[in-house]
């Protein structure tokens, strides 16, 4: 998937969060779109690889692509480390929610993610999508309509 798609999945999914634990919508959405982003680390072309070159080219070099930042291992050491040194929840919650989008997003796609790294096994969804084709933008339409509704129910019983 695109960057814009994981972006309006970040969004959605910590907004989902953000009122189900009745969390601060603007901060759990900040750090959803971040969180959404950060395992493209691996992928020099990505938004964040262009932000962080050397980052995402020793990434790149030493894990490959879709491998370990798009992984369960790669999910639970974030999880541990933001435990460890956050004490906001939304922030936290925010965070691996936009992660969580990010992974099941691009196991939408036909080369699917490696969720089981180091085991070296594809895992992709039943139905997939080629990344940037029509049924990327159906989804990318459908998650921002869905991140409009929870974020006007969000901030409108925050506020």
């Amino acid at each position: 998937m695109r960057g814009k798609t994981h972006i309006v999945g970040g969004i959605a999914a910590s907004l989902a969060l953000a009122q189900l634990y009745q969390y601060d919508p603007g901060i759990a959405m900040g750090a959803g779109v971040v969180g959404a982003l950060v395992p493209d680390i691996c992928h020099s072309g990505s938004k964040i690889g262009r932000k962080f070159p050397l980052l995402s080219k020793l990434v790149n070099k030493v894990f490959g692509h879709r491998t370990f930042t798009h992984s369960l291992l790669f999910f639970a050491i974030i999880a541990f480390v933001l435990d460890i040194y956050l004490s906001n929840d939304a922030i936290r919650a925010g965070f691996l929610a936009g992660l969580a989008s990010h992974l099941l997003l691009d196991m939408a796609t036909k080369n699917g993610i490696q969720l089981l790294y180091p085991i070296k096994f594809t895992v992709r969804l039943p139905l997939t999508a080629k990344t940037g084709g029509k049924v990327e933008s159906i989804v990318f339409a459908a998650l921002s309509l869905l991140s409009f509704y929870l974020g006007y129910i969000a901030f409108a019983y925050y506020l």
